[in-house]
């Protein structure tokens, strides 16, 4: 039995999920409202408060697809209870970056600002010219675009400048040594 995909999904309280036919599931809460088609092959069922996935056998597709889809369900809820956020630094001499209506600006070195418009049911907020926070209620399009984002500048290995992940940790190299040999 999958470990992930035997454990309910808990619905909190104001959060509203209905399985359609075809297992089309929507929740709706008050960060918003998703809907995703979700394997047909599992079944989802409402337990009380909670959701339950089971699996019709013990084929390797089907095992491969019972976490997967309460992981899927289960990230749903969570993005319409809470919402999901990824924060980003921007790290180097003169780069920064700003909002400029509903639109980021980043300073990062080209010869010219890079201008991305926030998307759809996803918020950009600048805190600090060093600090980028990417929120919403979908995690993969949350993620998705704190990627296009850090791939604008990715941090470099020498001087660490550039555009990277709140912790995320860098594998620093050493320059050149100056002396020459003869």
């Amino acid at each position: 039995m999958s470990r992930i995909g035997k454990m309910p999904v808990a619905v909190p309280p104001g959060v509203n999920v209905t399985i359609g036919e075809g297992n089309l599931v929507t929740a709706s809460g008050p960060c918003g409202k998703l809907t995703a088609r979700l394997h047909p092959a599992m079944a989802i069922t409402p337990d009380g408060s909670a959701l339950l996935v089971t699996r019709p056998n013990d084929a390797k597709e089907n095992r491969a697809l019972h976490g997967l889809t309460r992981s899927l369900l289960h990230n749903m809820v969570t993005g319409v209870h809470k919402g999901f956020t990824k924060e980003l630094e921007v790290s180097g001499v003169g780069y920064r970056a700003q909002k400029q209506g509903n639109a980021l600006v980043l300073n990062v070195g080209y010869s010219h600002q890079v201008i991305m418009e926030e998307p759809e049911g996803l918020k950009i907020d600048v805190p600090a010219p060093g600090k980028i926070v990417v929120s919403g209620c979908d995690k993969q399009r949350v993620g998705q675009l704190a990627a296009e984002i850090r791939e604008v500048r990715p941090p470099e290995p020498y001087k660490g400048k550039g555009i990277r992940y709140a912790g995320e940790v860098l594998r620093r190299k050493e320059g050149k040594t100056g002396a020459k040999k003869k």
